[in-house]
This record gives structure tokens, sequence and C-alpha cells, in this order.
């Protein structure tokens, strides 16, 4: 008996045990054919989770943010304790004690199943768990994925330390609202950042990885109020806040967001324009769009937020006065359904949906609306964030129309989505009406920038960026027109020519393959032999001709690509007039070497960009053809009476005498030229205009000694802007607006007179040399390069005949001699320029 009792029980025992060592077997081989299959977790410890890029003014604040994933990366020592326990109590309150995985929250999730028949199937992942399904597996719900997660787990917890599979976990996990780890998640729900926020908030972003979505704070908020209030209890129980603590945070509402209790985050940026949005292009290109959009770059941009806000204030004015002067309603061409009208919560909602410009400010912020009724003498309008008793009222009356034609039934109709804003007196800012504003149909652009370093200060692209995301001053190619011909006199005055040097302004005809072409001056008129200085300032269409075919479009086009207006100029005398299309931006940072002296200046949006890790990866002063070198900054025995100085270690495009000549010849464009009506600025200037055929597109670009600025103007398919469109007429009070205040604050001064300078008074209409002491309306000093003996009397005509019988015209109407000032006190008398008939033959056939 006691041997069958001892066989039996000896027999349960092999069954045991063989039945431990096979399950034990079966577990071992199931690991070790699962573990051989995974990915690696060595990247972990290398892992940079995709970040946003934000983009500082110069002053430090952010002004946009580009991401694919809402995240902020913050580093574990930046977490606070607070945050950590939250979590650590919502998700696996035994994370410091675990190797990787729970086994009691295994078996408890077990037993959980089998009570509830699988009804109730629970997770029992720990945290690390959960780091290997977001980072290196799927997130399907298989046995299979669970021993990969444990297998994977295990490993991990030997090769990380616990802060930083911490680390890892809060700033991957999804929380809800597009928002990615806690520092962003308590930007979107709380607008604070991690040390400002309370335990019952921490708890509540704890709430969320169970499931985001079945958290909403508005269409869940009882469900998330008492997840919240289940995460601060467990968070007493495990010992990080008090019971007096607990009981003061569980009977706080819930406040967010997204229920109005904060004001959002993104409110506190302005909305995005232009400058950053090709700030966004450029960094894209260089380092890649996903890179860009997941890198955690910190962008130091060039932008003057005071000055952009000018050059879209400038750009605008100009376009809106052309557009009301063609007294045409286009409105935004958005109509809301009828049923959309049925209440003021319906328009409000429809309206809120519908895409109009919400960026632009002129006078007043511009606000959308719509038309809910029309009538004979008024129209009854619903304003986006106005409410419908307020003060001002709703209506737009019929004379605030009268700017353009036909009556309010004509333009209007019910459901009609149109801009308004207030209309104020201009003494006290006392509010008069509401008055109808529309985006205009022409568009424009405006850059201004450092001559001395290229830093881009302000930027607009068009009216409206939210209009119009197209950015007229970088993308747009349009045809420069005369504001070209600065290029076409720089060659030739590095070929030997002079501001004095005579040209012919006489009619052209030149055989093409489309025919004849007879290029004319905008007037219409012609002026004989002109010196160059006078061509510029009156923007003399034949004299460039003629100037362009001496000095040859090889050198001219040679010169344009030089200056970086164009990659491959084509060499035709058309483009001499400024034919071939370029863009504002190459333009402006062309005219800023002209400024600077001569040298070679890379226009930039961007001072610096660091990494994630505050690593400069770019630096615009550092970077090759940019650098400024500080002479003697280090030397402690330099004498009392000498300062360091800052020297450019930048190429030399242009001769210094010559950069100064042109700059000399366009300071007559401002001062008695084309632009003299439009550009008044209390420190010297020079710029030129330009205006392509038929006004399709009008220009100015002009300069200080400091700041460099351009307009352009026109429709984006071209087309003719009317007779009285031209340059100085429409870009030159946008540049005059802008820089009195750029001049205000950053100044301005003469222009350096370089080296090499020798100033001998001309006469600038017939270009005869003066005494020194000679003055007089047309007197003027022009600076010749010493040790060149400047030939006067010599006169060009590009090698082409005079074509046809035409008028001479002289300048200013005169027809007769003028009389000058000379250095002596007395007066004297020069002769009235040659006609035609007295000139030898000198080329002209």
């Amino acid at each position: 008996m006691t041997r069958f009792i001892f066989s039996f029980f000896g027999a349960i025992f092999s069954v045991i045990t063989l039945g431990t060592m096979m399950v034990a077997l079966t577990i071992g081989a199931v690991f070790w054919m699962y573990g051989n299959d995974l990915p690696s977790h060595e990247s972990l410890a290398q892992y940079t989770p995709p970040t946003i890029s934000r983009i500082y003014s110069t002053q430090g604040q952010v002004i946009d943010e580009f991401a694919q994933e809402r995240r902020l990366f913050t580093p574990a020592n930046e977490i606070p304790p607070l945050v950590k326990n939250a979590f650590i109590s919502a998700e696996d309150k035994n994370f410091y004690e675990h190797q990787g995985y729970d086994v009691r929250g295994i078996a408890a999730a077990a037993v959980e199943a089998v009570r509830s028949r699988g009804r109730d199937v629970r997770g029992a992942s720990t945290i690390t768990q959960q780091v290997m399904k977001n980072f290196l597996l799927s997130g399907d719900r298989k046995a299979e994925r669970k021993i990969k997660e444990i297998i994977l787990a295990s490993r991990v917890e030997d090769a990380l330390s616990k802060d930083k599979i911490l680390e890892l976990y809060l700033n991957e996990i999804f929380l809800g609202q597009n928002a990615y780890g806690v520092a962003a998640a308590a930007q979107v729900y709380f607008n604070k950042t991690l040390s400002e926020l309370a335990p019952h908030e921490a708890a509540m972003l704890a709430s969320m990885p169970k499931a985001p979505s079945s958290f909403h704070p508005v269409r869940r908020k009882d469900r998330l109020l008492s997840r919240r209030n289940f995460v601060l209890k467990e968070m007493m129980e495990n010992g990080y806040i008090t019971q007096a603590t607990y009981e003061s945070e569980v009977a706080l509402p819930l406040r967010t967001v997204q229920n109005g209790d904060f004001e959002p985050y993104n409110r506190s940026l302005p909305p995005r324009d232009y400058f950053t949005d090709e700030i966004r292009r450029q960094l894209s290109k260089d380092f890649g769009e996903e890179q860009f959009f997941s890198g955690g770059y910190s962008v130091r941009a060039t932008l003057d937020p005071e000055m952009q806000i000018e050059a879209a204030k400038s750009l605008r004015i100009a376009l809106e006065q052309y557009d009301r002067g063609l007294g045409k309603w286009n409105g935004t061409g958005k109509t809301l359904p009828p049923d959309a009208l049925s209440s003021e919560t319906a328009w409000r909602e429809a309206l809120a949906e519908t895409r109009v410009a919400r960026d632009i400010d002129l006078v007043r912020p511009w606000l959308p609306a719509v038309v809910l009724d029309v009538r004979d003498q008024e129209l009854i309008i619903g304003i986006e964030g106005v409410s419908q008793d307020d003060a001002r009222g709703r209506s737009v009356p019929r004379k605030d129309t009268s700017w353009f034609a036909g009556n309010l039934f004509d333009n209007f109709e019910k459901g009609d989505v149109i801009h308004v804003r207030e209309m104020i007196e201009d003494g006290n800012g006392a509010f008069i009406r509401w008055t109808l504003r529309q985006v205009p149909k022409v568009q424009g652009g405006f850059m201004a920038m450092d001559v001395n370093t290229g830093r881009v200060i302000a930027m607009q692209g068009g009216f409206s960026y939210q209009n119009s995301v197209f950015n007229r001053a970088t993308q747009a190619l349009r045809q420069p027109g005369s504001s070209f011909k600065p290029f076409v006199y720089a060659s030739a005055l590095d070929s030997g020519y002079t501001p004095a040097t005579i040209v012919v302004d006489a009619p052209i005809e030149i055989n093409t393959p489309q025919g004849v072409w007879r290029p004319k001056n905008a007037s219409n008129q012609f002026y004989g032999p002109t010196p160059l200085r006078t061509g510029i300032e009156r923007s003399r269409n034949l004299m460039t001709i003629r100037l362009a075919q001496e000095v040859g479009m090889q050198t001219v086009a040679r010169y344009a690509e030089k200056f970086g207006v164009y990659d491959n100029m084509g060499r035709v005398l058309a483009n001499a007039l400024g034919a071939d299309e370029t863009t504002l931006f190459k333009i402006v940072a062309a005219y800023g070497m002209f400024a600077n002296g001569g040298e070679r200046v890379e226009p930039t949006l961007v001072d610096r960009v660091q990494d994630r890790y505050g690593n400069t990866i770019y630096s615009h002063d550092a970077a090759d053809g940019n650098k400024r070198v500080c002479v003697d900054c280090d030397n402690p025995g330099i004498p009392a009476n000498r300062s360091p100085r800052i020297v450019n270690d930048r190429e030399r495009v242009m001769d210094p005498v010559t950069a100064y000549q042109l700059t000399s010849m366009m300071r007559g464009v401002v001062d008695r030229g084309t632009a003299a009506k439009t550009v008044n600025l209390p420190v010297p200037t020079a710029g030129k205009t330009g205006t392509t055929n038929d006004a399709k597109d009008v220009w100015f670009v002009g300069f200080t000694s400091n700041i460099v600025a351009g307009c352009y103007i026109g429709y984006d398919t071209p087309k003719p802007m009317g007779r009285g469109a031209s340059g100085g007429g429409m870009c030159g009070p946008v540049f005059n607006r802008f820089m009195h205040k750029a001049v205000a604050k950053y100044g301005g001064g003469e222009f350096v007179v370089p080296p090499g300078c020798e100033f001998i008074k001309i006469d600038r209409f017939s270009g005869a040399r003066l005494s020194d002491g000679a003055s007089g309306e047309n007197v003027v000093a022009e600076c010749f390069r010493e040790g060149e003996e400047p030939l006067f009397g010599i006169q060009f005509d590009g090698g082409f005949a005079v074509s046809g019988n035409f008028d001479l015209i002289r300048p200013e109407g005169a027809t007769a001699a003028r009389e000058v000032t000379t250095s002596t006190g007395r007066k004297a008398v020069v002769g009235p320029k040659a006609g035609f008939g007295t000139l030898s033959s000198g080329g002209l056939y």
C-alpha cells in the first residue's frame, strides 16, 4: 500500500515536473522564436522625436511654428516630478520597480478577461512596453505583439535608465488635439509650461493616454473629469500628493483652453505671413522639408516686426488706392447658402468656416461679414466677432458705396461674404460707420534689406497672405523695365564712360525677326546729345539702347549676371530696357551692392539656425562671403587715438568709384528726376523708377546709406494698368512711406566717397565742364577717376542711324542758352545743346 501511495504521488510529481518543463521549454521556445526577429532597441538611445521648428524675431519673440506633429521635446531632467508622478500613477505605478513588464499587472488583466469571458480585455502594458509599441512595434492587439513587447521591454530596461525610458514616453505619446508629448499638451490644453501646471492639470494630462478621443475636454467633459479625479486619487495613494492637496485639487472644475477658460497659445502668435513662409520654403530646400518640419530647429529671423507692419501697410495703401480708383466692386466671391441665414447661430458658424482673409489691418482690422438684407439705402450685415446689439450698429449706408458703379441691388445679394472695417475720425478715433472693403485684384511685392549685411528686415509678398500665399517678392518673375537701366550704366562706367559722357537721344530702327523695332522714350520725344547723368535721371530709353549697343550686350548681360539679377540673361537689346524677367528679391539685393560701395551682399531672411540641442548649424555672418572681421579687437596695445575696425571679407563686384558714380546719378532720379514728386526723405536717397510697356509692371527701387528697399505693382496675369500708372507715381509713395519710418529707426547719412574720386563741376544738360566755383540749378559736381583725364564733347550713338525727321526737345523746354554763376561770382552763358545740324559725322549716318 505504501509503495502504491509513493508510486502514485511520484507519478503526479513526474507529470507536474515534466509539464512544468514542457511549459518552460514551450515558453522559452516561443520567446526564442520571437526574440530572433525583433527590431533593434539600440536606436532608442539616439532617438530624437519629431519636434516643432520655431521662428523667432530679432527681439526673440516666437513669430511662427512649423511641425508635422505638434511636439516640444523636453529632456527628462526638465520635466517636473509632478508631471512624471501623475503619468506613473495613471499608467504604471510600479514603473521604478519592475524590469520592463509587470507580472502582477498581467495576471490581473488575465483574471479580468476570464471573469468577463473576454468582454473586458484591458491592457497591462507598462510604460516601457508602451514605448516599445510606439517606437518599434505596431499597435495591433495580438498575443504575438504582446510577447514581442515583453522581450523588447526587458532588453531596453538593461540598456537604458528609467529616466531615459520615461523621457521617450513623455515626449512621444499622443495626448489629443494634435498634441504629442506633455510639453505640447500643456500648451494646447492650458497655455502653460510644464513647470506652471497644478496637480489637477497634470492629472488631466495623465488621463489622456488611455483614449484621447474618449476624453475630449468639451464633448466628454464629465468622463474626463472622472478620470482626472481617479488619477489624483492614485497620486495620493502612491504618496505623490498629500490628502489635503488631493481634497483641494479634486474639488476644482475642469478648466481648459477648449472650454474657453484660457486664451489659446496660437493667439499670441502673429498670423502667418509671407516672411516666415519664405523662411519655411528656403530652409526646406536647404535641410529637406521633412527635416525642417520635424527637426526642432530654432530659427532666428532677420525680421523687424515693426518694419514688417509698415511694409504691409505701405503696399496695401497703394494697392487699395489704385483698386478703388477703378470704381468696380468685386467682393470676395464667396456666398453663404440660404439655409445658413436661417439664424444668427447658423450664419456665424457658416461664416467662421468660410475661407476669406482675416489678416488685413489697414487703418483698422478688416472683419469678415455676411449680407443679411439688401435695402435701397443700406446693407444689413452680420459681422464676425461683433454682436448683433453692438452700439456701432450693423449696417453699411448707401453713401459708403459711392466709389463704385451701380446701386446696392446691382452689386449685392443676401448671403454675400464681404469685408468691412470701422471708419473712424482722424483726430480722436471716434467711430463713424462700418465701411466696405475688398481685396484688390492688382497685386505687388515689397522688400527692404540692410545694404551691409544682407539682412532682410521686411518683406510683403502681396495684399494678404491668407488671400494668396504666392510670394510676389520672391516667386513672381516680372519685367523690371527701367529699374534695370542702372546695370547698363554700371557696365558703361566700368568700361571707361563717365557721367558726363554724351549719348545721342534720337530715333532708332532695329530689324528683328518679328519686324522693325522702333523703341521710344516714355514722353514720345527726343532730346538730342545728352550726358549719361541726365539719361538715367529722366529714364531715357533711346539713350540706354545706344549705350548698350556701344558697350555690348555681352558686357551688360555679364554685369547683370554678376550682380545676381539673372542667371542667364538674353543677349538682345530689348533686355537693356528690362524686358527679361526677374524677381524683386534679386533686384533689391543687386541695388544693395550699389549702396554699399560695390561689395557682394547675399540677402538672407535668417540670422542663425540652431538644432534642438542649441548647436548652431547655420550662421549668416559666418558663411563664406559674409564674414566680418574685427581688426584690433583683441589688441591690448591699440593706440588711444584708434579704435577697432570691422572689415568685410566680401567679394568686390564693382569698382567703388563706379558704385559712387552710379549712386550719385541715381540720387538725381530722386532729387529732380522721375521720382522727385513722390520720394522725399530727410537723408540722401538714390533710386530708379521702372515702368514696362503699357504699364503692366511698375517699379521703384531705392536706397539710403544703410537700407535698400524695392516695390513692384502689377496684375498676377500681366495686363495694362492704365495711362496714369507709373513706377514713380505708384511705387514711389510705397517706398517713401516705409523709408520715413526706416530712417527714423535706422538713421542714414551721406554716401561714402571712395578714394580715387576727383570732383569736377559740369552742366548736367550739356555735359560741358564748368569752373570749380560754378553754381546754378544745372550745375552738378561729378566724380571722375583720379589719374584719368576726362574727355568732354565726345558723343556716342551706338552705331545706329538717326531714323526719320523729328523735333528736338530742349531740356526743361528751354530753347536758349543758360546762365550760370562762375567761381568769381560773375555770370556766364552756357550755350544751348548742339542740334543735329551742327554735329560732325561722329558715327551718325
